[in-house]
């Protein structure tokens, strides 16, 4: 590790102000790379020199640096709040790695460990410490940072103080607190999701008013977003991993445990490495299977949406969802954990009739008030309208956010147009037979039985409530099931339908009367047919073809695979994930320039002075090795 003397001759003593030369040299020495990012640079010399700041950049843009960083430069201890207890150890370790001085409290320690880290923080022995929100509301957490010198806050994940957010964590309200009680030093809040209105909750719960903001673009071009039908999505699912992501590393996101389950079997049974995540999961096996997908190559992850926030797994090559996310904020934050490292990346979901359905029933149901629910209505709407859109999903996603976009050219809508037709007849057969049913039985079903009496199928519960008797009955013959149940989810979609009950059970809303009396025009999105990928293509999507062959000459493609052939058995040996060791980037890097020598080495990004003590002249021999 680097000692601590290297890290104090960067610092200055006294007030930094906007000076940015002790910053760049942090940045430069522990972290390996010569320039900031977009807004770094300004975010890190606002807190340097003692002020707040609310920082919203995307997945993968380089947040912990703006708290690291300037956590490096100011005397003290840089304080990080942080929600994610399973992954502050590797968070620690990656630090380690870098030559900073870390550690961490919370509930996972015996209290020997806790006692340790304790008295490295009162006698100044670290450089970050990284504590869970819940601590912070122990008065003897607070009492042991009054025995410090706390350089600054870190509130990282700050969307969980939003109660109206998808991730809304209690512990979080009650970090107001830290400018209460030690209002001279500066708080960073970071997040890589929030609407305006998330935002504002933010300022206001954290006492941030006086923050400057700092806003990056949401847009993540290396990621290509594509939404299919749903059509037995396991299958799906399979097709999409075994010909496009073979041997990938992947997340894939189901709404129920069993769901969960039942899907990482299908998957293992069928060649794909999987394991699951969820809740209900012993709280070993959940952390064993954490790891291994942070340290293993090409493992799937099949989890709900318990797993995955603070995942810094830089080559997750794909992001499945077999079901509708609740909200376009939850999306883009699970879709964000593809991609990191900026090479190509997919967010794929299957969306069909029953999400809809079973989305609507859970709002019906689900605790708290009608402002409540309308929220979490409106966060339906907004998911829903951009799965059923026919413009560019990344203008869509992005417009949700405030970002103004053009066309990406890398997403379905772009790569195959869907057309939009009229579909306000089919719409007013839908509509006619639910208010037939309700008027003249008395009765409400749910989708599959209208689509039954539209198609004329006689079936025995067709015949058993006389429906076949219906003046509707076969009057959808010139549609498919499928394109029906369609339709059925438009009108879900668009408001024209609502969903009741347990039982799922279709009714008309105030909108339907103007479909079925009034005129109103209902278009509707038509599926694209997508072609299945070529042989050719499936034949060349293993992954190490495809991670190696990008940004790289086909002459170094070797080189690079014995690179990351070392940092496998390097990161094995020392027990933690690959990418502690150095990135794919930094691998590709150093198998494009061939350095012979430690310091041409040290010009690479991602090789700081620690790193290039520690594994220079391993490096070295990889790149002459036979």
């Amino acid at each position: 590790m680097e000692s601590p003397d290297t890290l104090a001759a960067i610092r200055t003593d006294g007030d930094l102000g906007t000076d940015s030369g002790a910053a760049q040299e942090v940045l430069r020495r522990v972290f390996g790379y010569d320039s900031f990012r977009g807004d770094q640079r300004e975010i890190v010399e606002q807190v340097v020199g003692g002020g707040d700041a609310l920082v919203l950049m995307p997945t993968g843009g380089g947040k912990s640096l703006c708290y690291q960083v300037p956590a490096l430069v100011r005397p003290g201890v840089g304080v990080v709040v942080s929600p994610l207890i399973a992954l502050m150890q590797d968070q620690v370790d990656a630090l380690s790695a870098l030559g900073v001085r870390a550690g961490f409290l919370n509930s996972t320690q015996f209290p020997d460990e806790r006692r340790t880290v304790e008295a490295q923080f009162v006698s100044g022995e670290l450089d970050l410490l990284y504590l869970a929100p819940e601590r912070l509301r122990l008065e003897s957490t607070a009492d042991l940072l009054d025995r410090g010198k706390v350089a600054l806050f870190a509130i990282d994940e700050a969307h969980c103080v939003s109660q109206w957010g998808h991730d809304f964590r209690p512990d979080y309200l009650s970090l107001s607190m830290l400018h209460e009680r030690w209002p001279r030093v500066p708080r960073i809040a970071l997040t890589a999701t929030a609407t305006d209105k998330t935002r504002d909750e933010i300022i206001q719960r954290l006492d941030l008013g006086s923050a400057k903001r700092f806003v990056a673009s949401f847009d993540r071009p290396n990621i290509q977003y594509r939404i299919e039908p749903k059509n037995r999505p396991d299958r799906q699912l399979l097709d999409f991993i075994s010909t496009e992501h073979a041997g990938d590393a992947g997340i894939v996101y189901c709404l129920s445990r069993n769901s969960v389950e039942k899907t990482a079997a299908f998957l293992t049974e069928n060649g794909v490495t999987a394991v699951p995540y969820h809740a209900g999961l012993d709280a070993r096996t959940r952390a064993t299977n954490q790891s291994r997908f942070l340290r293993e190559d090409g493992l799937v992850v099949v989890a709900t949406i318990a797993f995955g926030m603070g995942i810094d797994k830089p080559d997750v090559r794909f992001v499945a969802h077999l079901d509708l996310p609740k909200s376009v904020e939850g999306y883009y934050q699970e879709t964000g954990r593809a991609g990191r490292d900026g090479l190509p990346s997919t967010a794929w979901m299957v969306y069909g009739l029953n999400d809809v359905v079973q989305q609507r029933k859970m709002i019906d149901s689900s605790d708290g008030d009608a402002a409540h629910r309308r929220q979490l209505q409106l966060h339906l709407d907004a998911m829903l309208a951009l799965c059923e859109t026919v413009e560019c999903r990344r203008t869509q996603l992005l417009g949700y956010f405030g970002q103004p976009g053009a066309p990406c050219g890398n997403c379905d809508t772009c790569l195959t147009p869907p057309e939009s037709w009229d579909g306000t007849v089919p719409a007013q057969k839908v509509l006619s037979t639910v208010l037939r049913l309700k008027r003249e039985r008395g009765q409400s079903f749910g989708a599959g039985h209208i689509v039954d009496i539209l198609i004329g199928k006689k079936n025995p519960k067709v015949l058993q409530h006389d429906h076949h008797e219906l003046k509707v009955f076969g009057v959808g013959t010139d549609l498919r099931d499928t394109e029906w149940r369609g339709v059925v989810r438009q009108l879900l979609a668009q408001s024209l339908l609502a969903v009741h009950g347990d039982y799922g059970v279709l009714t008309l809303t105030e909108a339907s009367d103007g479909v079925l009396f009034e005129g109103r025009k209902v278009m509707m999105r038509r599926e694209p047919e997508r072609a299945a990928p070529s042989r050719a293509a499936r034949t060349t999507k293993s992954a190490k073809s495809a991670k190696a062959q990008v940004d790289l000459a086909p002459a170094d493609v070797g080189l690079f695979e014995k690179l990351r052939e070392w940092r496998g058995a390097t990161a094995k040996e020392q027990g933690v994930p690959a990418y502690v060791v150095f990135h794919d980037a930094t691998l590709r890097e150093i198998a494009g320039r061939k350095p012979v020598s430690l310091s041409e080495l040290g010009a690479v990004s991602g090789v700081g002075e620690n790193k290039l003590a520690k594994y220079g002249e391993q490096v070295l021999e990889a790149l002459t090795a036979e």
